[in-house]
């Protein structure tokens, strides 16, 4: 799936009626990826982000959710975590 991190990289302030991934590791660690909308299964299979800031700029950073870690159903606010996995070109 591809995503795009909330409001173009440089902001991390959710808005109240949205619903987030958190991005934890690699380059866009610490920002939120909005999924509002995402089905179940598009949030199971992550995001390729794109981004300036990974190995190969221009190219996407691949965050994927950890099979183990929880997750609320649904709901306004950051719901879920994207771990870092790598950057492909």
């Amino acid at each position: 799936m591809y995503g795009r991190a909330c409001c173009d990289h440089d902001d991390s302030h959710p808005l109240p009626h949205q619903t987030y991934a958190a991005l934890v590791g690699g380059p866009l660690d610490g920002l939120l990826l909005d999924i509002t909308g995402w089905r179940p299964e598009e949030v199971d299979d992550g995001a390729a982000l794109m981004t300036q800031l990974g190995r190969w700029p221009g190219g996407r950073a691949l965050c994927d959710p950890r099979a183990d870690a929880s997750r609320p159903l649904g709901g306004p606010g950051v719901v879920c975590r994207f771990y870092y996995s790598g950057d492909t070109p």
